[in-house]
Protein backbone atom coordinates (compact mmCIF):
# COMPACT_ATOMS: atom_id res chain seq x y z
CA UNK A 1 0.00 0.00 0.00
CA UNK A 2 1.42 3.49 -0.92
CA UNK A 3 2.28 5.49 1.76
CA UNK A 4 0.58 8.97 2.23
CA UNK A 5 2.98 12.39 1.36
CA UNK A 6 3.35 14.85 3.79
CA UNK A 7 5.14 17.92 2.52
CA UNK A 8 6.96 19.67 5.01
CA UNK A 9 7.70 23.91 4.39
CA UNK A 10 9.53 25.42 7.31
CA UNK A 11 12.56 27.20 6.90
CA UNK A 12 14.32 25.78 10.40
CA UNK A 13 16.00 23.09 9.52
CA UNK A 14 15.44 21.58 12.88
CA UNK A 15 12.11 21.58 12.67
CA UNK A 16 11.61 19.89 9.40
CA UNK A 17 14.05 17.15 10.68
CA UNK A 18 11.71 16.66 13.80
CA UNK A 19 8.92 16.36 11.66
CA UNK A 20 10.04 14.35 8.84
CA UNK A 21 11.70 11.61 11.46
CA UNK A 22 8.59 11.38 13.55
CA UNK A 23 6.33 11.07 10.35
CA UNK A 24 8.67 8.04 8.61
CA UNK A 25 7.94 6.32 11.73
CA UNK A 26 4.50 6.91 11.82
CA UNK A 27 4.41 5.01 8.52
CA UNK A 28 4.37 8.16 6.17
CA UNK A 29 6.43 9.58 3.19
CA UNK A 30 8.05 12.84 3.76
CA UNK A 31 9.38 15.76 1.54
CA UNK A 32 10.80 18.93 3.04
CA UNK A 33 11.64 22.42 1.72
CA UNK A 34 12.88 25.44 3.28
CA UNK A 35 11.98 28.05 0.44
CA UNK A 36 8.54 28.32 -0.59
CA UNK A 37 9.57 28.02 -4.40
CA UNK A 38 11.00 24.48 -4.19
CA UNK A 39 7.98 23.65 -2.11
CA UNK A 40 5.58 24.78 -5.39
CA UNK A 41 7.78 23.31 -8.09
CA UNK A 42 7.50 19.77 -6.54
CA UNK A 43 3.88 19.94 -5.98
CA UNK A 44 3.67 20.56 -10.20
CA UNK A 45 5.17 16.74 -10.03
CA UNK A 46 3.50 15.43 -7.81
CA UNK A 47 0.49 16.46 -5.17
CA UNK A 48 0.63 15.30 -1.61
CA UNK A 49 -1.68 14.19 0.72
CA UNK A 50 -1.20 16.64 3.58
CA UNK A 51 1.10 19.85 3.04
CA UNK A 52 2.57 21.31 6.38
CA UNK A 53 2.64 25.35 6.30
CA UNK A 54 5.09 27.49 8.39
CA UNK A 55 3.74 31.02 7.97
CA UNK A 56 6.73 32.74 8.13
CA UNK A 57 8.95 31.98 5.06
CA UNK A 58 12.02 33.65 3.46
CA UNK A 59 10.70 33.61 -0.01
CA UNK A 60 6.52 34.83 0.22
CA UNK A 61 3.41 35.02 2.66
CA UNK A 62 2.86 32.11 4.11
CA UNK A 63 -1.20 33.09 4.22
CA UNK A 64 -1.07 33.68 0.38
CA UNK A 65 0.55 30.37 -0.06
CA UNK A 66 -1.43 28.45 2.18
CA UNK A 67 -4.66 30.32 0.12
CA UNK A 68 -3.46 29.44 -3.13
CA UNK A 69 -3.04 25.86 -1.88
CA UNK A 70 -6.59 25.41 -1.02
CA UNK A 71 -8.29 26.81 -3.99
CA UNK A 72 -5.71 25.06 -6.17
CA UNK A 73 -4.68 21.36 -4.40
CA UNK A 74 -6.64 18.63 -3.45
CA UNK A 75 -3.92 18.21 -0.61
CA UNK A 76 -5.28 19.20 2.98
CA UNK A 77 -3.56 22.17 4.14
CA UNK A 78 -2.28 22.26 8.30
CA UNK A 79 -0.39 25.17 9.22
CA UNK A 80 2.18 25.03 11.94
CA UNK A 81 3.57 28.48 12.93
CA UNK A 82 5.07 30.41 15.91
CA UNK A 83 2.34 33.04 15.47
CA UNK A 84 -0.34 32.09 18.21
CA UNK A 85 -2.67 34.80 18.84
CA UNK A 86 -5.88 33.97 17.72
CA UNK A 87 -6.13 36.36 15.09
CA UNK A 88 -3.39 34.51 13.14
CA UNK A 89 -5.75 31.26 13.55
CA UNK A 90 -9.12 32.24 12.35
CA UNK A 91 -6.88 34.30 9.52
CA UNK A 92 -5.24 31.23 8.19
CA UNK A 93 -8.70 29.14 8.65
CA UNK A 94 -10.71 31.75 7.07
CA UNK A 95 -7.96 31.18 3.61
CA UNK A 96 -8.77 27.84 3.67
CA UNK A 97 -6.28 25.63 6.03
CA UNK A 98 -8.00 22.84 7.36
CA UNK A 99 -5.85 22.88 11.13
CA UNK A 100 -3.86 25.17 13.12
CA UNK A 101 -0.45 23.70 15.16
CA UNK A 102 1.04 26.52 16.87
CA UNK A 103 4.81 26.27 18.06
CA UNK A 104 6.27 24.90 19.93
CA UNK A 105 4.13 21.58 19.29
CA UNK A 106 4.07 18.22 20.56
CA UNK A 107 5.13 15.70 17.53
CA UNK A 108 2.42 12.97 18.21
CA UNK A 109 0.01 15.79 18.43
CA UNK A 110 1.12 16.50 14.52
CA UNK A 111 0.92 12.71 13.84
CA UNK A 112 -2.36 12.61 15.33
CA UNK A 113 -3.93 15.62 13.78
CA UNK A 114 -2.76 14.49 10.33
CA UNK A 115 -4.18 11.03 10.85
CA UNK A 116 -7.53 12.75 11.71
CA UNK A 117 -7.59 14.83 8.71
CA UNK A 118 -7.05 11.81 6.33
CA UNK A 119 -9.72 9.64 8.32
CA UNK A 120 -12.08 12.65 6.72
CA UNK A 121 -11.16 12.93 3.95
CA UNK A 122 -11.24 8.89 3.04
CA UNK A 123 -14.31 9.35 4.55
CA UNK A 124 -14.99 11.64 1.95
CA UNK A 125 -14.40 9.07 -0.51
CA UNK A 126 -16.34 6.55 0.49
CA UNK A 127 -19.07 7.48 -2.06
CA UNK A 128 -19.37 9.10 -5.92
CA UNK A 129 -17.22 12.40 -5.93
CA UNK A 130 -20.30 14.18 -8.03
CA UNK A 131 -23.18 15.33 -6.46
CA UNK A 132 -26.21 16.98 -8.40
CA UNK A 133 -28.65 19.55 -6.60
CA UNK A 134 -30.87 22.52 -7.48
CA UNK A 135 -29.04 23.59 -10.37
CA UNK A 136 -25.56 22.66 -9.56
CA UNK A 137 -23.20 20.10 -9.68
CA UNK A 138 -20.28 19.79 -7.55
CA UNK A 139 -17.34 17.86 -8.45
CA UNK A 140 -15.22 16.85 -5.38
CA UNK A 141 -12.41 15.14 -7.75
CA UNK A 142 -11.75 18.69 -9.13
CA UNK A 143 -13.13 20.93 -6.48
CA UNK A 144 -15.41 22.82 -8.27
CA UNK A 145 -19.05 24.10 -8.82
CA UNK A 146 -20.44 23.76 -12.06
CA UNK A 147 -24.06 25.73 -12.73
CA UNK A 148 -26.79 24.77 -15.51
CA UNK A 149 -24.71 26.85 -18.05
CA UNK A 150 -21.36 25.27 -17.45
CA UNK A 151 -19.78 28.28 -15.44
CA UNK A 152 -17.15 26.88 -13.16
CA UNK A 153 -16.76 28.38 -9.63
CA UNK A 154 -13.43 26.42 -7.32
CA UNK A 155 -13.81 25.95 -3.70
CA UNK A 156 -11.17 24.69 -1.17
CA UNK A 157 -10.47 21.59 0.30
CA UNK A 158 -12.08 22.81 4.11
CA UNK A 159 -15.09 24.17 2.20
CA UNK A 160 -15.09 20.83 0.30
CA UNK A 161 -15.49 19.16 3.60
CA UNK A 162 -18.61 21.46 4.79
CA UNK A 163 -20.06 20.99 1.66
CA UNK A 164 -19.59 17.11 1.62
CA UNK A 165 -21.17 16.78 5.24
CA UNK A 166 -24.18 18.58 3.86
CA UNK A 167 -24.72 16.70 1.00
CA UNK A 168 -24.33 13.59 2.20
CA UNK A 169 -26.94 14.72 4.88
CA UNK A 170 -29.39 16.45 3.04
CA UNK A 171 -32.46 17.90 5.35
CA UNK A 172 -30.93 17.03 8.45
CA UNK A 173 -29.72 19.09 11.60
CA UNK A 174 -26.39 19.21 11.21
CA UNK A 175 -24.97 20.66 15.08
CA UNK A 176 -21.93 22.64 15.83
CA UNK A 177 -20.69 19.89 17.50
CA UNK A 178 -21.13 17.03 14.90
CA UNK A 179 -19.04 19.88 12.73
CA UNK A 180 -16.39 19.63 15.17
CA UNK A 181 -16.31 15.81 15.42
CA UNK A 182 -16.60 15.13 11.71
CA UNK A 183 -13.74 17.96 10.56
CA UNK A 184 -11.24 17.08 13.37
CA UNK A 185 -10.94 20.79 14.73
CA UNK A 186 -10.38 21.60 18.26
CA UNK A 187 -13.90 23.24 19.32
CA UNK A 188 -12.47 27.25 20.03
CA UNK A 189 -13.94 30.28 19.05
CA UNK A 190 -11.46 29.91 16.04
CA UNK A 191 -13.47 27.09 14.34
CA UNK A 192 -17.11 28.32 14.91
CA UNK A 193 -15.79 31.48 13.09
CA UNK A 194 -13.70 29.52 10.73
CA UNK A 195 -17.05 27.59 10.26
CA UNK A 196 -19.24 30.51 9.93
CA UNK A 197 -16.71 31.55 7.21
CA UNK A 198 -16.99 28.40 5.36
CA UNK A 199 -20.51 28.26 5.22
CA UNK A 200 -20.64 32.06 4.09
CA UNK A 201 -18.32 31.50 1.25
CA UNK A 202 -20.35 28.46 0.12
CA UNK A 203 -23.47 30.66 -0.05
CA UNK A 204 -21.52 33.29 -2.19
CA UNK A 205 -19.89 30.42 -4.38
CA UNK A 206 -24.44 29.21 -4.42
CA UNK A 207 -25.28 32.49 -5.14
CA UNK A 208 -27.59 32.62 -2.77
CA UNK A 209 -29.32 35.04 -0.93
CA UNK A 210 -27.33 36.12 2.24
CA UNK A 211 -30.95 37.22 3.93
CA UNK A 212 -32.52 34.29 2.99
CA UNK A 213 -30.38 31.40 1.90
CA UNK A 214 -32.51 28.90 0.11
CA UNK A 215 -29.98 25.72 0.23
CA UNK A 216 -28.00 26.33 3.31
CA UNK A 217 -30.12 27.53 6.21
CA UNK A 218 -29.32 28.43 9.87
CA UNK A 219 -31.30 26.96 12.71
CA UNK A 220 -30.14 29.74 15.68
CA UNK A 221 -29.07 27.57 18.25
CA UNK A 222 -28.92 24.73 17.11
CA UNK A 223 -27.15 24.31 13.31
CA UNK A 224 -27.69 24.06 9.80
CA UNK A 225 -29.60 22.31 7.48
CA UNK A 226 -29.24 21.79 3.89
CA UNK A 227 -32.43 21.87 2.28
CA UNK A 228 -31.73 20.65 -1.57
CA UNK A 229 -32.63 17.46 -3.09
CA UNK A 230 -29.24 15.77 -3.45
CA UNK A 231 -28.37 13.08 -6.07
CA UNK A 232 -24.92 11.57 -6.41
CA UNK A 233 -24.26 10.41 -9.80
Amino acid sequence: MTKPLVSILDDEPEIRTLLSEVLQEAGFETQSFGRAAAFEAALAKRTPDVCLVDLSLPDTDGLTLVHRLALEQGAVVIIISGRAQVQDRVTGLELGADDYISKPFDPAEVVARIRARLRGAKTVARTSNTAKFKNWTAHFDSYVLEDEDGTQTPFSHAEGEVLRLFLDAPKRLISRAQMQEHLGGAASESFDRAMDVRISRLRTKLREDPKNPQLIKTIYGAGYIFLGEVVWI
